[in-house]
C-alpha cells in the first residue's frame, strides 16, 4: 500500500465523503461553470491539505467531527485550487499533473475568471454558515501567498535575497496554507485560541520543510517530473544556492550571480552551477535546515497522546521530508 493511502486509512471515510461536499461547493447554474469543475475534481492530487484539516481535527478532539470540518477543508481546498489555477495564468504554464491546465484548454480569461468564482465560493461558503474564525484563518493565508510571490518576484529581479528573505517568501508561498489547514482543522472542533495556533504553527514548520524539498529536487538526479535546474533557469535564488553565494569567495559570487543573470538557459552553464553547489556545501545545509523544522513539527506532537490520527500526522510529516517527488 502506498504510504499516502496509509496516512489516510484513519479518515479514509470521512475522505470519501468530502469529496462529494466539495464538489458540491463548486456548483453553479452556468454550465460553463460545472464543465471546468468537472474537469478539475477527476484531476485531483494527493488531496494532503483536507488530510491534514480531518487528522488535525480529529487529534485534538478525540476523534469527533462535524460539518464545520468538512467545510474547513472544503474552503482550503478551494482557495487551494482557485490559486493554482491563477498560477498557471501567471507562469504561463500548459501542464499541471501531466494534464493540460485550465487556460490552456479554456484561455486566460476564463482561467482568471473561474479562480475568481472559487475564490467568492469559499467567502461565501464561511459567511453562509457563520464560520468567520475560519474565514479569517483562510483570509491571512490567502494575503500571505500573494505577499510571497510578490516579493519574491521583486527579489529575482535583482538577485539579491538573503537567508532570511528566502525563509519569509517560503513561510508566505507556501507554509501558510499548510498552517490554516492545521489551524482550520483544530478550530472546527471548538478548540481553544493557544490550540489553534499551536496546531498552525505545526503545519507552518510542515510547510518550510515541503518546501525545502521542492528546492533540493532542483539538485536531484533523479526524474520527478520538472528538469533539473529548472529553478536557476527561472532565477529562483533556492537555499542551497544562497549558502553558497554567502560563503564563496568574490570572484566565485561573481561567476554564480552572472551565471544565473545571463547564462540560465545555458544547459552547460547551469550544470556548472548546480556541480559549484553541491560541491561547496549547499545541500548539506539546505537537508540540515530541513531536519530542523522537520523535528519542531514533530515536537509540537508531543503532547498529545498516542492516537491513529497522531500517528498518521507523524507519518504525514515524515513523508514531506522523505518522499521521492
Amino acid at each position: 500500500m502506498k504510504i499516502v493511502e496509509q496516512i489516510k486509512l484513519p479518515i479514509k471515510k470521512e475522505m470519501e465523503l468530502f469529496e462529494d461536499k466539495f464538489k458540491d461547493s463548486m456548483d453553479s447554474h452556468i454550465p460553463l461553470i460545472n464543465r471546468i469543475t468537472h474537469f478539475i475534481v477527476r484531476r485531483k492530487g494527493k488531496q494532503m491539505r483536507p488530510m491534514f484539516v480531518f487528522l488535525v481535527a480529529k487529534m485534538v478532539s478525540d476523534g469527533n467531527f462535524n460539518e464545520r470540518t468538512y467545510r474547513g477543508a472544503s474552503l482550503i481546498e478551494l482557495i487551494h485550487t482557485g490559486s493554482l489555477v491563477h498560477d498557471d495564468v501567471v507562469d504561463d504554464s500548459n501542464r499541471r499533473r501531466g494534464f493540460f491546465s485550465l487556460n490552456a484548454l479554456w484561455k486566460n480569461k476564463i482561467a482568471v475568471l473561474f479562480g475568481d468564482f472559487l475564490f467568492s465560493k469559499s467567502l461565501l461558503l464561511s459567511i453562509d454558515n457563520d464560520d468567520f474564525d475560519l474565514l479569517k484563518l483562510i483570509s491571512i493565508a490567502l494575503k500571505e501567498m500573494a505577499e510571497g510571490e510578490l516579493l519574491q518576484i521583486e527579489k529575482a529581479r535583482r538577485l539579491d535575497i538573503t537567508e532570511a528573505i528566502y525563509f519569509e517568501i517560503i513561510r508566505q508561498k507556501t507554509a501558510t496554507l499548510i498552517a490554516a489547514c492545521c489551524g482550520i482543522g483544530a478550530a472546527s472542533v471548538g478548540a481553544e485560541p493557544n490550540e489553534v495556533e499551536k496546531m498552525r504553527q505545526f503545519g507552518q514548520y510542515i510547510g518550510i520543510a515541503f518546501q525545502i524539498k521542492d528546492d533540493l529536487f532542483d539538485y536531484s538526479d533523479t526524474k520527478i517530473g520538472k528538469p533539473t535546474g529548472i529553478d536557476i533557469k527561472e532565477q529562483k535564488m533556492t537555499l542551497p544556492l544562497i549558502h553558497v553565494l554567502n560563503q564563496c569567495s568574490k570572484k566565485e559570487k561573481k561567476w554564480l550571480i552572472n551565471s544565473i543573470k545571463n547564462h540560465n538557459k545555458n544547459k552547460k552553464r547551469v550544470k556548472e552551477v548546480i556541480a559549484f553547489v553541491k560541491e561547496n556545501g549547499g545541500i548539506e545545509y539546505t537537508i540540515d535546515k530541513m531536519n530542523t523544522y522537520h523535528k519542531k513539527a514533530l515536537t509540537l506532537l508531543d503532547s498529545y497522546p498516542d492516537s491513529e490520527y497522531k500517528k498518521s500526522l507523524t507519518a504525514m510529516v515524515n513523508y514531506v521530508i522523505e518522499r521521492k517527488i
